[in-house]
């Protein structure tokens, strides 16, 4: 018998050892599981504070708030610029026990306050106002139009260094101790508390508070800066919380954008990117290009690519009129074109020596006969005659009284010297297409102001003429911002465009120049949407002061790596970042170390 226990004996052990051995082997062999896969190197518990591999976290409860909450006083915790997991336990109560505890506690509070009364003690309001809750919650209970609930609510800090979790904590804490919310680390409770965040369903802390729905209805976690509609195109992704920020720009009040970027920091990228997608849409595109950015995207959607220059054939006459077909707008299609055409001669004229208001008459009835002579009057009918052109304007000042002959000759480099041709024929331009791009790089300095104005007003007729859906983008709108009548000029334009279906596009990396004129500030403030990406620090200030931008954004405004940035609509905005297809990117790109934009 003994032999025979023996032998079981051997047969156990030889049995595990022979288990040991495999356990041993596929360790070796290197067998992973997906707990080996998601779990960290190491874990570490301390009092107030656990370390996850390198990272160090920390748990804490929240254990006091104040009298009333309002709705959305948890979205500054949610969208707060830190790495944190929010846990939310609750528990519906039974009604009837609730009710029966409150109709003792109103007892018992009616009572103090009649003792406080017959002792004739000073009124307590905090005990006035505890009993108007409890009734209140009571009459609720009894309608039917509240529940009651126990609230646990925790967080779970993280941090590469023990010193910045303090700093974290020290930023939550100042967040909700402005609300009267009061916070509490789990002291000797880390394990618990790291397993009461983890998307687990656990509540191993169980420190909860009791709520009415009313008050529960506040913590509503998904309170995140979003910007995602059913209708419109992607922008981009939102940092915050891994949205997809889609948008439609004519949804808004006015359909104007800004966009403000220092060189290389994306910003042309990110504009090209809305115009395609916004194409796909059914949004016609109109360009202003200054430095020949957009040809290859223009060309690769068979659009309209018009380049002027002193040497090309493209030639656009500023005095036609606009076809409109809204009757009150034909009859002040004369005189607003006269208005825009002061603003043009201004510049054209004025450069250095602005036109003294003896000339700014002259100049007034010289236009009114030029175009007079035309055949060309307030009457819409005489619209459709052939306009005059800068030639005739010339040939009216210089046969006319006072300093008619003066201006004809300061205009001359314009009609037969340097610069004649471009402007002074007639137009012969054809922009019958869903994208039409200007390009004037190829234009001297001192044309640039000049033709970007004119190409404006051409747009303006335009877009008056026939009323769709279209989107146009100013590039380099800074050049507009150096004199008053341009600025101007393209601030009626914006202020203008949603009676037409028209969505204007600023774009300037030039933010002090743009930002410092009275018509560039608003202009943004005319825009329903704008584009922070990378900034120079010294237009941080400039931008900080116009935005309203918190510490955090100011900071991270001048450290924006490229193609990320703060995109504002409405009264929403969030962290962006722009990401294009292959496709797309091989289109748009104009890095020259790419090799797709070759």
């Amino acid at each position: 018998m003994a032999k025979q226990q023996l032998s079981a004996a051997d047969i156990a052990a030889q049995s595990q050892l022979q288990e040991e051995q495999e356990i041993q082997n596929a360790f070796e062999t290197g067998i992973t599981t997906m707990r080996d896969l998601i779990s960290s190197s190491s874990i570490e518990f301390n009092t107030d504070y656990f370390r996850l591999g390198q990272k160090f976290g920390r748990t804490l409860y929240i254990y006091g708030y104040p009298r009333s909450l309002v709705t959305g006083w948890l979205s500054s915790v949610i969208n707060i610029d830190e790495v944190i997991d929010i846990s939310m336990f609750i528990y519906p109560a039974d009604t009837t026990v609730v009710m029966k505890n409150l109709t003792k506690k109103v007892t018992q509070l009616e009572a103090s306050l009649n003792i406080n009364a017959e002792k004739g003690k000073v009124r307590d309001p905090e005990l006035e106002n505890a009993l108007r809750d409890a009734e209140a919650l009571r009459d609720g209970l009894q309608m039917g139009s509240e529940k009651f609930f126990r609230f646990g609510l925790y967080f779970t800090l993280y941090a590469d260094t023990l010193e910045e979790l303090q700093f974290v904590q020290h930023k939550i804490e100042n967040i909700f101790g402005q609300q009267m919310v009061f916070t509490k680390v789990a002291s000797s409770q880390q394990e618990q508390g790291m397993n009461s965040t983890f998307p687990q369903c656990t509540d191993q802390l169980q420190i909860r508070r009791n709520m009415n729905t009313g008050a529960i209805s506040t913590t509503f976690p998904f309170t995140s800066a979003d910007l995602t509609q059913e209708s419109g195109i992607l922008y981009g992704i939102n940092m915050h919380n891994n949205g997809l920020v889609i948008f439609d720009r004519f949804s808004l009040e006015n359909a104007n954008m800004c966009v403000f970027a220092k060189s290389g920091a994306g910003k042309s990228f990110t504009v090209k990117l809305e115009a395609l997608r916004s194409m796909m849409v059914g949004t016609d595109i109109i360009i202003i290009d200054p430095e020949n950015e957009y040809q290859k995207l223009c060309d690769a959607v068979g659009g309209a690519y018009v380049r002027l220059s002193l040497n090309s054939d493209a030639r656009i006459n500023p005095f036609d009129l606009p076809q409109v077909v809204d009757a009150e707008d034909a009859n002040d299609a004369l005189r607003t074109n006269i208005t825009t055409l002061h603003g043009l001669f201004r510049i054209m004229l004025g450069g250095q020596m602005p036109l003294s208001p003896v000339e700014d008459s002259d100049l007034d009835q010289a236009l009114i006969d030029t175009y007079a002579r035309a055949g060309i009057t307030s009457d819409p009918l005489t619209h459709s005659a052939t306009p005059p052109t800068i030639i005739n304007l010339f040939d009216t000042l210089l046969h006319m009284g006072g300093s008619g002959p003066s201006l004809a000759q300061r205009l001359r480099k314009y009609t037969t010297g340097t610069f004649a041709g471009i402007f002074s024929q007639q137009s012969n331009i054809n922009i019958n297409n869903r994208m039409v791009v200007f390009n004037i790089r190829d234009l001297e300095d001192e044309l640039r102001p000049v033709a970007m104005y004119i190409v404006l007003s051409h747009i303006w007729s335009i877009v008056r003429a026939k009323k769709i859906k279209r989107s146009l983008i100013v590039d380099e709108a800074w050049m507009l911002m150096q004199y008053e009548d341009s600025a101007n000029f393209l601030f009626s334009l914006a202020k203008r465009a949603r009676k037409y279906y028209l969505g204007v596009t600023t774009i300037s990396q030039d933010v002090e120049d743009f930002m410092s004129s009275k018509m560039g500030r608003a202009i943004v403030s005319n825009s329903s949407m704008q584009m922070l990406l990378k900034q120079s620090p010294s237009a941080v200030d400039v931008l900080a002061e116009v935005f309203k931008l918190t510490g955090e954004e100011r900071k991270r405004l001048s450290n924006f790596p490229v193609g990320q940035g703060l995109f504002f609509a409405g009264q929403n905005h969030v962290h962006i970042q722009i990401i294009a297809s292959e496709t797309e990117e091989a289109l748009i790109t104009t890095n020259p170390n790419d090799k797709r934009s070759k």
